[in-house]
């Protein structure tokens, strides 16, 4: 699954790469130059995907924001599972203080966890088609489990269940969205219509606005998970890319 999601992620091969560094005892890599460095938490449900893996869209949004993106190569499930990807993250929280974080899929709910985590100073949010709820409120996960050509409702789960099956779903480091989120900094958010994280999405953008956090989000039809892997081939990834470098200005 590792392998295939690299090259579904770079189908005409993998480019070169900057070496690997180490940010709070966390390895990974960084695209870009200059300074206020941007977190990027990849997405992979937790048992795959990296710093390989989400390359391009972290080099065009260091590109277009003019700032490094630093994507981290957290610990992955079954062999390390949760908490070990929020306290390796929450390491490099702690050196890059009061970073912006971007977070897709997994990293999105990663992100969204560690940023309802008061002790971690988050200064702007973005997340793409995060999960934020495992408990039942989403109906999207079984409605566009036939229309999202990236994910359906059981190979969500799949991993998750890897990563986080010794979490009640109504925990809200399962659920975020069932959590105090009147800590989160200024939010965006952005989702396709077809995607089975579609509620996740819109449920969550809903119950942070209400929290009082000042939150943007970006519903755009007719696509599929994970899209914004892909802005050299895809317009509206590159879009998406645009808008959360408009967000982390």
């Amino acid at each position: 699954m590792r392998a295939a999601f690299v090259r579904l992620a770079h189908p005409g091969g993998l480019p070169d790469l900057p070496l690997v560094q180490t940010v709070g005892g966390c390895g990974g890599r960084s695209f870009g130059a200059g300074s206020r460095p941007i977190l990027w938490l990849h997405g992979g449900g937790y048992v795959f995907g990296g710093s390989d893996s989400h390359a391009s869209p972290a080099r065009v949004l260091a590109e277009i924001r003019g700032r490094p993106v630093f994507v981290p190569d957290y610990p992955l499930a079954p062999e390390r599972p949760w908490p070990a990807q929020r306290d390796a993250v929450a390491g490099v929280l702690h050196v890059l203080a009061e970073c912006d974080v971007v977070g897709d899929s997994a990293g999105g709910h990663l992100a969204l966890v560690l940023a309802t985590r008061q002790s971690l100073r988050i200064r702007r949010l973005a997340v793409l088609s995060p999960n934020t709820d495992r408990s039942g409120h989403s109906t999207t996960r079984i409605r566009y489990s036939v229309t999202d050509l990236m994910n359906d409702d059981a190979q969500d789960r799949r991993p998750s269940d890897m990563a986080l099956g010794g979490l009640p779903d109504q925990n809200p480091e399962a659920s975020p969205l069932l959590a105090d989120l009147r800590a989160i900094p200024p939010l965006f958010m952005t989702a396709t219509t077809t995607e089975v994280l579609l509620d996740d999405t819109l449920l969550f953008a809903t119950r942070a606005a209400r929290a009082g956090v000042p939150t943007t989000l970006h519903v755009l039809p007719n696509l599929f998970h994970m899209w914004h892997l892909w802005p050299d081939g895809l317009p509206q990834a590159r879009q998406t890319l645009e808008a959360v470098a408009l967000h982390l200005a």
